[in-house]
C-alpha cells in the first residue's frame, strides 16, 4: 500500500477552528466594533488643558491626545451644571426633553426624590444592543436611589460616587464660609459622600484623596478583563469640582496649586489608560474622548479654573459655562487635526450609535448628530447650531458663527442679574469669542434667521415632567 499523502493535521483543522472560535465568547463580527471611552471632568475650564493654552498646567498625556487626534475648539457640553449636562450626554438629547432640567433646583440632591426616566435611553443601553460591555466609573448625579442607578440604566458595572463631592457635608458652617478657608482646613472626612460597586456602598465617606487614581485604576482593570469583547466605558471624574483632593504623589507638584495637582493627577491616569491601550493591543480599535460637563466655577477663585477668553462660567449661557476643552483619540481611525466646527457631547450618543451599528432610535427626537465624516474624513461637521438652556428657559442660540442671547443671567453673583434683551444681542464667536462686541444693529437679518430657527424648535419641543424639583420632607 503507498503512503497517504494526505495531511496527518487536516483531520484536525476543522475542529481547531470550532475550538478556537467557541474558546472566545464574542461573536467574530462583535470583535471588529470600535470600543469607546469616554473621560467626563467635572467643572474643568476651556483654559485649563496645556494644550488649550494654560501656561503652568502640565498635560502631556492630554497633549499626546490632542496632538495624535483632534482638538475640537468649538465643542459643547448640553448644560452649564452637572445633572442637566450628564443627561443629555447620555441621552444624546436636550435636558428639558427629559425633565432633567429645572428651574426650581437646577442639580439633583441627596434628598432628590427622582431622577433618569427610565423612558429615556442611554448610550450604555443602546451599545448593549450590539454586544457591548459596559462600565460607568467616577460620579453619576441622575439619581442616587437604585432605580436610578447606573446599573439600571445600561451598565453592567458601576464604581462611583452618586452625586457631587460637596454633598453630604458634615460642617455646620454656612458654605460660602467653609469654601473661603484655606486648602489645608478642607477634609475628605467632611463630606459624607458614599463610594458605590454597583448598588452597595463600600465606603462612607469616600476618601477623596485618592479617588482620582482609584477610578483611573478601576478603567485600566475594566479594559484588561474585557479586552476580547467590544466595551464602553464612561469615566467621569467628580473633580476639579470644589473640594479639592489629590493624591500624595502629586500633592504640591503643580505650579499652578492644588488645582493644578488635581488636573495633572487626572491627566497622568488618561495616560496610563492610553498605556493599557496600546499595550493590549486596542489602540487602533478604540476611540477615547476627553471632555468636561461645564465650565469653571469661578467664584472659587484659586480653587476654580478658567475659561481662557470665553466670558463667564459655571451656570451661565455665555461661552464661558458651556463650551468645553475636547479631544478625540483614535490611531488609525481618527484624522489628526484642529477641528473649529461645532460639536456637543449630544452627538456622542448617535456618533457612538452608528458606528456600533446600532440603529437611533425613531420615537423621539435626538439632538445628537453623527460626527464620524468629520472625525475620520476631516468632513464638516453636521452640526450648525447649538441650544443654550438654562433649566427649562432657553437663554441663547448659536447658528453657525452667530450667537443671539435673548436672556442673561450670571451665576452665584458673577456677571450681573437676569436681563431679558430685545433685540437680542448678538456675537460672532469667531471673532470674538469672548462676546464683549454687540453686533445686533447691524445684522438684523442674521436675528431673523435665528428668530425663525427658535420658532422651528419650539414647534417640536415637548418638555419632560420635571425630575428635579421634589425632594424629601
Amino acid at each position: 500500500m503507498p503512503k497517504s499523502t494526505t495531511n496527518p493535521w487536516a483531520k484536525y483543522g476543522l475542529s481547531l477552528l470550532c475550538f478556537l472560535l467557541l474558546s472566545n465568547s464574542v461573536p467574530a463580527q462583535e470583535q471588529s466594533l470600535p470600543n469607546f471611552i469616554i473621560i467626563f471632568a467635572d467643572d474643568l475650564g476651556y483654559g485649563d488643558l496645556g494644550t488649550f493654552g494654560h501656561p503652568t498646567i502640565k498635560t502631556p498625556h492630554l497633549d499626546r491626545m490632542a496632538h495624535e487626534g483632534q482638538k475640537w475648539t468649538n465643542f459643547y457640553a448640553g448644560a452649564s451644571v452637572c445633572t442637566p449636562s450628564r443627561a443629555a450626554l447620555l441621552t444624546g438629547r436636550l435636558p428639558v426633553r427629559s425633565g432633567m432640567a429645572s428651574n426650581k433646583h437646577r442639580v439633583l440632591f441627596p434628598d432628590s426624590k427622582h431622577g433618569l426616566p427610565s423612558r429615556e435611553i442611554t448610550l450604555a443601553e443602546q451599545l448593549k444592543k450590539a454586544g457591548y460591555s459596559t462600565a460607568c466609573i467616577g460620579k453619576w448625579h441622575l439619581g442616587h436611589k437604585e432605580q436610578y442607578l447606573p446599573t439600571n440604566n445600561g451598565f453592567d458595572y458601576y464604581f462611583g460616587i452618586p452625586y457631587s463631592n460637596d454633598m453630604d457635608r458634615v460642617q455646620g458652617e454656612a458654605y460660602k464660609n467653609y469654601w473661603d478657608r484655606t486648602n489645608d482646613s478642607i477634609k475628605s472626612e467632611h463630606f459624607n459622600v458614599p463610594l458605590l460597586r454597583n448598588t452597595q456602598i463600600i465606603e462612607r465617606p469616600a476618601d477623596q484623596n485618592t479617588i482620582t487614581t482609584r477610578y483611573s485604576n478601576e478603567a485600566v482593570s475594566y479594559i484588561k478583563k474585557n479586552k476580547n469583547r467590544p466595551f464602553f466605558i464612561y469615566l467621569a471624574h467628580n473633580l476639579p469640582h470644589v473640594p479639592l483632593f489629590a493624591s500624595q504623589a502629586f500633592l504640591g507638584k503643580s505650579e499652578r496649586g492644588l488645582y493644578g495637582d488635581v488636573l495633572e493627577e487626572i491627566d497622568h491616569g488618561v495616560g496610563k489608560i492610553l498605556d493599557t491601550l496600546k499595550e493590549e493591543g486596542l489602540d487602533k480599535n478604540t476611540i477615547v474622548v476627553f471632555t468636561s460637563d461645564n465650565g469653571p466655577w469661578l467664584p472659587f477663585k484659586l480653587n476654580g479654573g478658567s475659561a481662557g477668553p470665553l466670558k463667564a462660567g459655571k451656570g451661565t449661557t455665555w461661552e464661558g459655562g458651556m463650551r468645553e476643552p475636547t479631544i478625540f483619540w483614535g490611531p488609525s481611525k481618527i484624522r489628526p487635526g484642529v477641528i473649529t466646527d461645532l460639536g456637543s457631547t449630544m452627538d456622542l450618543f448617535t456618533t457612538f450609535s452608528k458606528m456600533a451599528g446600532v440603529e437611533i432610535p425613531n420615537d423621539r427626537i435626538i439632538d445628537g448628530v453623527d460626527l464620524s465624516g468629520t472625525l475620520f474624513r476631516h468632513e464638516s461637521s453636521p452640526r450648525k447650531s447649538m441650544f443654550y438652556y438654562r433649566g427649562t428657559e432657553l437663554y441663547a442660540v448659536r447658528m453657525e458663527n452667530y450667537k443671539a442671547h435673548f436672556i442673561t443671567q450670571g451665576a452665584y453673583g458673577q456677571f450681573g442679574k437676569r436681563q431679558e434683551h430685545d433685540p437680542p444681542l448678538l456675537y460672532h464667536l469667531n471673532h470674538d469669542p469672548s462676546e464683549n462686541f454687540n453686533i445686533a444693529p447691524a445684522h438684523p437679518e442674521v436675528l431673523a434667521t435665528i428668530d425663525e430657527l427658535v420658532k422651528k424648535h419650539r414647534s417640536k419641543l415637548i418638555r419632560g415632567k420635571d425630575q428635579l424639583a421634589d425632594r424629601e420632607q
